[in-house]
């Protein structure tokens, strides 16, 4: 497993070593022993997997209690995946990453409590599978608004088309009301 540095601080791309031949591939997503060789001390207790259709974007969503970590990666199809650093300790508060996740490249991104998360779909559809840190508590989730101009998220959507959004991401907070982190 390779752990790529990204601008924002703590958050990591990661790719797999894949073994592939005519009969398929094996990947290995997840090992504790290696994650805590490279310093990550990562206890998950909730796996969750959606399946989305083309052009869906969802996010850009966190927990205030029971924050989230998350590691990412698809399945089948491909995404667009973006992280914001809502940490005001942090030397990337407020910037934003993104990366292209897809089942043919097998990358998945390693997401930490204290930022905002989402996907957009780029393939006609894509399976998305994450495993938490902590548990799902709705009555914390936030919702920061996935095109807000001052985060400035660059997702790669058509011109002149829209994403489709749930309606919790249609209202989704602006950055100045959008609850951080110390």
């Amino acid at each position: 497993m390779k752990f790529v540095e990204t601008p924002l601080k703590d958050v990591f791309v990661l790719e797999p070593k894949v073994f592939g031949d005519e009969r398929g591939f094996f990947v290995e997503s997840w090992n504790a022993a290696t994650f805590r060789e490279a310093g990550f001390e990562i206890a998950f207790v909730q796996d969750n997997h959606s399946r989305s259709a083309h052009g869906i974007l969802r996010g850009m969503h966190y927990q205030t209690e029971h924050t989230q970590g998350k590691l990412v990666r698809v399945t089948a199809g491909e995404v667009f995946d973006a992280a914001v650093d809502l940490r005001r300790s942090s030397p990337s508060f407020g910037q934003w990453f993104g990366v292209t996740l897809s089942a043919e490249n097998h990358r998945m991104l390693w997401v930490p409590p204290g930022f905002a998360h989402g996907f957009y779909v780029t393939s006609a559809s894509a399976d998305f599978q994450y495993k938490c840190t902590d548990l799902y508590d709705p009555s914390s989730e936030i919702s920061l608004a996935w095109d807000d101009p001052t985060v400035g998220i660059e997702w790669p959507v058509p011109d002149g088309e829209a994403p489709q959004l749930s309606a919790k991401d249609e209202v989704g907070l602006s950055w100045e009301d959008t609850p951080k982190f110390d």
